[in-house]
């Protein structure tokens, strides 16, 4: 998909399917969100859980936000839950925040939703969820949040969300 510019907008685990039983390979399916990058036809895509930041702060979208769904993916299927479970938008920012740290000013800046997530100053506009939680950026960094002690891992994990390691949050 990447070789020739497509981008599927919807990567999570349902979409993707073993071959074949105990074999290694996968098919994807469901490309009914799916676009060329130079013909992005929505900005409401992805699933909440695997949705990237660009998503969510309206900056135009390349193949990378499948490589963050991709991270995504990755992460619950070794830990078993998602990594980034917001119950809305805003907790979902709120989520990744948490993780990854606050997006650079600049990026913010370029956001055409900055203004659901960030007040004029570009902080973030932190509310409490349905569970009384506050998030924080920066307060779960991966590396505490993966119970394997894998380098390898983290780094692997950390070149998947590599869109956000070239706008300087990573």
């Amino acid at each position: 998909m990447f070789k020739y510019s497509i981008v599927h907008c919807d990567l999570k685990p349902e979409n993707v399917l073993l071959v074949k039983p105990n074999k290694s390979n996968v098919k994807l399916i469901d490309f009914g969100s799916s676009c060329f990058e130079q013909e992005r036809y929505y900005t409401y895509i992805q699933s909440r859980f695997y949705r990237a930041p660009e998503i969510m702060l309206g900056i135009p979208y390349t193949t990378a936000i499948d490589m963050w769904s991709l991270g995504c993916i990755v992460f619950e299927c070794l830990a078993g839950i998602p990594l980034f479970a917001g119950e809305n938008e805003r907790d979902q920012m709120g989520a990744i925040m948490e993780v990854i740290g606050l997006p650079p000013r600049s990026l913010i800046a370029k956001a055409t939703r900055r203004k659901v997530f960030f007040d004029d100053d570009y902080n973030p506009i932190l509310k409490q969820n349905s569970r009384g939680k506050t998030r924080k950026p920066g307060a779960r960094p991966l590396e505490s949040i993966i119970k394997a002690n894998d380098p390898d891992l983290i780094e692997f994990l950390k070149v998947l969300f590599l869109n956000l390691i070239d706008l300087g949050m990573l």
